[in-house]
């Protein structure tokens, strides 16, 4: 943050996502004053939603004249508009800037939610001191970012950074194909059946979360650690062709899915490892982000006070 910037001044961040408002007050200093989570609706207007989110952080967080709001989907940086949206298509086309300063009075700044959690990581979690990173969410969709000395690098049109497309195998399965939230937990349904020792076996089929999985996985059983494991190898390989393309300082994996921690990082690192030039993996450094559910508000809290 600017020396020249006041010290009492506060900087507020929201996440959309399809599920849930994230809202988050730092300050000059980057501290964490307060935050507000709320469900979202998908059966009510966003626009709607957030304006009624936005006034009630207004009471929350008191004074402040910006806010900074990250949204999921191809970000177009010309028309400020969403161009593509995998998880929330009827954001398509929505100018979310114009009509929430129309709504709430504020001056709006927009980016991509795998961006703003990136510049969040950057500045304030598990990357502070690097000059150039990749960061990689793993959540209800697969994203990425670059940041290269010390700035987003959003590409000609603003759509750079989506890991998830990138292709895995030679029948164009994509990473997101395997390595979302929603696709783990479908893999995980395919196998339910095949060991019936695993703890999971208590639930109803239907019925089993990336939670589950997840917790399961940390009570040590064999099934679930074995299918966070195939995603850490899944997601390693991708990884590593970032490593060989751009010899990266420091690569950051955030998002739901790394609830399941050092069993996901550790098949990533040990993928990752296996497939990249030594010289450049060596000269790289992988960790598992800091912020948690707070990174995409935290950094588009921070790009608003720029």
């Amino acid at each position: 943050m600017s020396e020249t910037v006041n010290q009492a001044a506060r900087f507020v961040g929201v996440e959309v996502s399809k599920t849930m408002f994230i809202a988050v007050c730092i300050d000059a200093n980057g501290t964490l004053n307060d935050n507000i989570k709320v469900a979202a609706d998908g059966g009510q207007n966003t626009i709607s939603q957030l304006t009624n989110f936005i006034n009630e952080t207004k009471n929350r967080f008191d004074s402040f004249d910006k806010i900074g709001v990250a949204v999921p989907g191809l970000l177009n940086r010309q028309t400020k508009r969403v161009a593509f949206s995998t998880n929330i298509p009827e954001h398509e086309n929505l100018d979310f800037a114009s009509e929430l300063e129309n709504s709430t009075g504020l001056k709006v700044i927009i980016e991509n939610d795998a961006n703003a959690a990136a510049y969040g990581e950057f500045s304030l979690g598990a990357a502070v001191g690097s000059r150039d990173m990749f960061y990689v969410t793993l959540g209800a969709g697969v994203g990425g970012a670059l940041i290269f000395d010390g700035e987003i690098w959003h590409g000609a049109s603003g759509f750079a950074g989506e890991f998830g497309h990138i292709a895995i195998n030679s029948e164009a399965m994509r990473l997101e194909d395997v390595a979302s939230a929603e696709n783990i937990v479908r893999r995980t349904r395919n196998r339910f059946h095949q060991d019936h020792t695993s703890s999971l076996s208590r639930f109803s089929e239907e019925k089993i979360t990336l939670a589950d999985v997840a917790q399961a996985a940390r009570n040590q059983d064999d099934f679930a650690k074995m299918m966070l494991q195939r995603t850490g190898t899944y997601v390693g390989a991708a990884i590593a062709g970032v490593i060989n393309l751009l010899n990266i300082e420091t690569i950051v994996i955030g998002g739901e899915t790394m609830q399941a921690g050092e069993l996901i990082l550790e098949a990533v690192i040990r993928r990752a490892r296996e497939l990249s030039f030594a010289p450049s993996f060596r000269g790289t450094k992988i960790f598992a982000g800091e912020l948690g559910e707070n990174a995409a508000a935290i950094g588009v809290a921070l790009l608003s006070a720029r």
